[in-house]
């Protein structure tokens, strides 16, 4: 006999739970229905104890919560999923607030829900009371969650906002273990030849200087270079931070950005790279908000403002004119050159059979592996790269140290 975990309303509309025993998950609704209680949810319960389990059903954490202050995207997902899940289950949204605070790790975020909550209780909507904390909530949350409620599925496209941003987080986590070696190996390396040039090179340079040989250009660069830096290094990183500094501003401003993205589309085999990661962004953005019901030009106008490139987003916007003016959203896509051929022919045969959510996600996920495709080999070329580079430069720094030597060699031997 297998325990299962059920939560069920009775005749007067009250939440029940328990866990009971039974054969399978048919014959344990059937009973329970029997027993006049509709079945909203039903779930294995393994070898957890009746306890345990309402603990967690209540919002009862079972472990000390670790805290922190600020909002990840890991939050997001987790407060995202736990209130679809308890929507879905027929709580109310102020209960489901309510339960999701005691377990939430995020200080920030905790306070938040706890606003959401007052403001709710004053007569706003839930998308009302997300606007007013948009930094921390998009704007395809809030439309999303408009879109929800004025359909009466908001479970349903909460549930679709949950698995979007799973996607997401789990290709952003993909492409950060991908870059983490190669930033330590570069690291490392940098590193190796600072120490190098600071502390090794000028070593030699007073051996040489006792000896008042003739130093060979390859040496004299070498310890000219090192004594600069070593004469600058304050001033050198210094200058490093303040145009790292700049460099962000600038590009934080429109102008900025778009001048940024030209330069990065135009790159020799990356700029199919950052390209195809706009075209993924778009693609998975668009799913979501088809899939949920959106109609196609709010779904253009919530992508145009979340895309997260300008060139892009001014590319959606004419295409949201052109659909507003009466064309297929396939025609402005391939006009505007941004989109591959491809893309444009799975957007155009969705819009024939009434799929373009499903089409949306077979784009998203080809770019998704394109994307993953691409990192796995390069990152396989950067390593022997990075290792010819090092040993480049680290065999010219060992000429440039030993010639002196040769010539005090051949000096001795004469």
């Amino acid at each position: 006999m297998a325990r299962f975990m059920y939560i069920a309303r009775d005749s007067q509309g009250k939440k029940v739970t328990g866990i009971e025993e039974g054969t399978s998950e048919e014959e344990l609704i059937g009973r329970l229905q029997n027993m006049d209680l509709t079945v909203i949810s039903i779930m294995s319960a393994g070898k957890v104890d009746l306890n345990k389990a309402m603990g967690e059903v209540s919002g009862r954490p079972r472990f000390a919560l670790k805290r922190h202050l600020g909002v990840n995207a890991n939050d997001l997902v987790l407060f995202c999923r736990q209130l679809a899940t308890l929507l879905g289950s027929g709580v109310t949204i102020l209960a489901s607030l309510e339960t999701i605070a005691k377990q939430v790790t995020s200080t920030r975020l905790y306070g938040v829900i706890k606003d959401l909550q007052k403001e709710m209780e004053q007569g706003l909507s839930f998308h009302e009371t997300l606007e007013k904390h948009k930094d921390i909530f998009s704007e395809l949350w809030i439309n999303l969650v408009e879109s929800g409620e004025a359909s009466g599925n908001l479970a349903v496209v909460l549930d679709r906002l949950a698995m979007y941003l799973e996607r997401n987080a789990e290709f952003r986590r993909k492409l950060i273990s991908a870059l983490i070696y190669p930033a330590i190996l570069l690291a490392g390396s940098l590193g190796a030849l600072l120490f190098l040039t600071i502390k090794i090179v000028p070593t030699f340079a007073e051996v040489f200087r006792g000896f008042n040989l003739d130093l060979p250009m390859p040496t004299q660069v070498l310890m000219t270079v090192s004594e600069f830096i070593r004469k600058f290094i304050i001033l050198i990183i210094a200058a490093v931070i303040v145009a790292i500094y700049l460099f962000r501003k600038y590009i934080q401003t429109r102008e900025g950005q778009r001048q940024w993205e030209h330069f990065l589309f135009k790159l020799p085999v990356f700029g199919d790279f950052f390209r195809a990661l706009c075209v993924e962004r778009f693609s998975s953005e668009m799913s979501t908000l088809v899939e949920s019901g959106v109609p196609i030009l709010y779904s253009l106008e919530i992508t145009e403002k979340s895309v997260g490139s300008v060139i892009l987003g001014e590319i959606v916007h004419q295409i949201k004119e052109d659909v507003r003016a009466g064309k297929s959203l396939s025609t402005p896509m391939e006009q505007s050159q941004f989109f591959e051929p491809m893309v444009v022919q799975m957007v155009t045969i969705g819009e024939e059979i009434g799929e373009l959510s499903q089409m949306f996600k077979r784009i998203n996920a080809f770019y998704q592996e394109y994307v993953g495709t691409f990192l796995t080999r390069i990152l396989t070329l950067f390593e022997p790269i990075m290792l010819i580079f090092m040993g480049l430069v680290v065999g010219l720094m060992v000429v440039g140290m030993f010639l002196p030597i040769f010539q005090m060699t051949k000096i001795g031997g004469t």
